[in-house]
């Protein structure tokens, strides 16, 4: 079974069940379906919000704890990594290629690169991670 909110031409609205979309259907093209308020049998779907089913329970908490020290561990990792390696910006993805392919000598780099372009690196076998900040060249 399913409701539609429906509309006749003379702009009245209500709601009614059918077996069916397709039952709902062949009603409305055979003119077996009228207003209750008018009698009108021009009947259209009118616009309505779908019902969406309440939980039976309640969400579990989020039980975990933040940590208070994430904030200082991330800044100590970004340092570390903005220290022994080299930022090479948008210049990221072609530059890990050139690595991989030993074109130009192995050294850590930082930079960015887009989504697309990370998924490429990671299906050629590339040993590439995000990183949990932005670089601070890119930072106001």
């Amino acid at each position: 079974m399913i409701k539609f909110a429906l509309r006749c031409s003379e702009g009245h609205v209500f709601e009614s069940w059918f077996q069916s979309g397709t039952a709902f259907e062949g009603l409305q093209s055979r003119k077996l379906l009228t207003c209750p308020v008018c009698g009108d049998s021009a009947i259209e779907k009118a616009l309505m919000t779908p019902v969406v089913a309440k939980p039976t329970q309640p969400a579990p908490e989020n039980r975990r704890e933040k940590s208070p020290e994430l904030p200082e561990k991330l800044q100590r990792l970004r340092a570390e990594i903005e220290a022994n390696s080299d930022y090479v910006g948008e210049r990221f993805t072609s530059e890990a290629r050139a690595m991989y392919l030993g074109e130009v000598p192995d050294r850590p780099i930082h930079g960015e690169a887009r989504l697309e372009d990370a998924k490429a690196l990671i299906a050629e076998g590339l040993p590439v991670l995000p990183l949990p900040f932005i670089p601070t060249r890119k930072t106001n």
